[in-house]
C-alpha cells in the first residue's frame, strides 16, 4: 500500500523548506513566501494529493474550522436551502466544515441549539431563516464571531451584522420591467401583510411608479397572501367580468406561487399571457417558474449569494483582526437579479 504524502515530501518536491510548506498551505504564505515558491508548493502538493491533518491544524491554530449553522426550517423545508450550500461552498474553499442544526421553526430551540454548538467549539456561528425576518438574537451569538443570513437582529440596537435581498430595488426593478412594456394599470399581489418582506417590495413598486413620474393606483395593491390559491382567488376578483378596458393589463405577484394562481385564473377566464395580460413573479423558485406555460418572468432572490455573502464576513472575522460586531456597517444588502422569460410582454392596445 503506497503511505500518505507528507509536508516532507511536498517540500523535496518543491525545493523548499517543511516551513515554507506550513506557512503557504495554512493560507500565511503571503508576505512570507515568494510566489514562485507558493505556486511550486500547491503544485507538487496537487501531484502528491496531499493536504494538511485537519486535528493537527486545529491545535496549532487553537481553532476547531468548524462553524455552526442554526437555521428556523432551512433545512426541513423545500425554500431556501441555497442560503446553506452558498455558505458551505465558501466554508469549504477555506478549510472549514459547517455543521447545521435546525429547530424547525420552535423558537424555544434556539437558545439550546446554540449552545450545542458552542460546546463544540465552532469557531463561529450563522443564523438562517426561511424567508426574511426579525431574530430573537440568541445570547450565546455574542461569544463567538456570529452573523444573519436572510434574517435581521431585532433589538432597537442591533449588534450582529445581517445579509439580507435588497427587496426594494428588487420591487422596483420588476415594476419598471412592467412600465417599460408599456404597462400602466399594474396590479400588485403583495402577499401577507404581517410578513417583512412584503412592505419592501410595494415600496419598491410604489418607487417605480415615482420615478415614471406617474401615480399609483392603490385599489390595485392587495396584500393577498403567498399561496397558489391565494393568487388565483384575487385574480378572479380582478378580472372576471371586469371589460377589457377596465382590467389590468399586467399582475406582478410577491412570489412565483401565486404567479401560478394568477395563470390558472387567466385560463379559466380565456386569457392569454402574454398577449392580454402579464404576468410578473418573485423568487426564481426552482421547477415552478422555468416550468410554467408560458415560463414566467420573475425576480429572483439571491439566496446562494446570501449564503456566500454571510460567510465570507463571518469567515473575515474570524481569521481577521475585526469582529463582526464592530464592522463599520451591521448590514449587507444582495441585489435581486430580474430573470425574463415568456409571461410578460407589451401592454396590449
Amino acid at each position: 500500500m503506497n503511505r500518505k504524502a507528507t509536508a516532507l515530501d511536498v517540500a523535496k518536491r518543491a525545493g523548499v523548506s517543511r516551513s515554507a510548506v506550513s506557512l503557504v498551505l495554512n493560507g500565511r504564505g503571503d508576505g512570507n513566501v515568494a510566489k514562485e515558491s507558493q505556486d511550486r508548493i500547491r503544485l507538487a502538493a496537487q501531484e502528491l494529493n496531499y493536504s494538511p491533518n485537519a486535528i493537527a491544524l486545529s491545535l496549532r491554530n487553537q481553532r476547531s474550522r468548524v462553524i455552526g449553522i442554526v437555521s428556523d426550517e432551512v433545512v426541513v423545508s423545500p425554500f431556501d436551502g441555497n442560503i446553506i450550500g452558498g455558505a458551505d461552498d465558501v466554508a469549504r474553499s477555506h478549510g472549514f466544515v459547517t455543521v447545521v442544526m435546525d429547530t424547525e421553526r420552535d423558537a424555544a430551540r434556539d437558545a439550546s441549539a446554540i449552545e450545542t454548538l458552542l460546546d463544540r467549539q465552532v469557531d463561529g456561528l450563522m443564523y438562517v431563516t426561511v424567508g426574511l425576518k426579525p431574530l430573537d438574537v440568541p445570547p450565546g451569538m455574542q461569544r463567538v464571531p456570529s452573523v444573519l443570513a436572510n434574517c435581521y437582529d431585532s433589538r432597537t440596537e442591533p449588534q450582529i451584522h445581517h445579509v439580507i435581498p435588497d427587496e426594494v430595488t428588487g420591487g422596483r426593478e420588476a415594476t419598471e420591467h412592467l412600465l417599460e412594456f408599456g404597462h400602466r394599470d399594474i396590479a400588485l399581489l403583495a402577499g401577507a401583510e404581517v410578513d417583512p418582506a412584503a412592505p419592501l417590495r410595494v415600496q419598491g413598486y410604489r418607487d417605480a411608479f415615482v420615478g415614471a413620474s406617474l401615480g399609483v393606483r392603490e385599489a390595485l395593491i392587495t396584500h393577498a397572501g403567498w399561496d397558489i390559491n391565494d393568487g388565483f382567488n384575487w385574480a378572479m376578483r380582478l378580472l372576471d367580468g371586469v371589460a377589457p378596458a377596465e382590467r389590468p393589463t399586467a399582475i406582478m405577484c410577491a412570489n412565483d406561487r401565486l404567479a401560478v394562481g394568477v395563470a390558472l385564473a387567466a385560463a379559466r377566464l380565456g386569457l392569454s399571457i402574454p398577449r392580454d395580460l402579464s404576468v410578473m413573479g418573485y423568487d426564481d423558485e426552482h421547477r415552478i417558474a422555468s416550468t410554467m406555460v408560458p415560463a414566467l418572468t420573475t425576480m429572483a432572490l439571491p439566496l446562494r449569494e446570501i449564503g456566500r455573502a454571510a460567510m465570507s464576513a463571518l469567515l473575515g472575522a474570524i481569521e481577521g483582526s475585526e469582529s463582526t460586531t464592530a464592522a463599520p456597517t451591521l448590514e449587507t444588502m444582495v441585489p435581486c437579479r430580474l430573470v425574463l422569460r415568456e409571461s410578460t410582454g407589451p401592454a396590449p392596445r
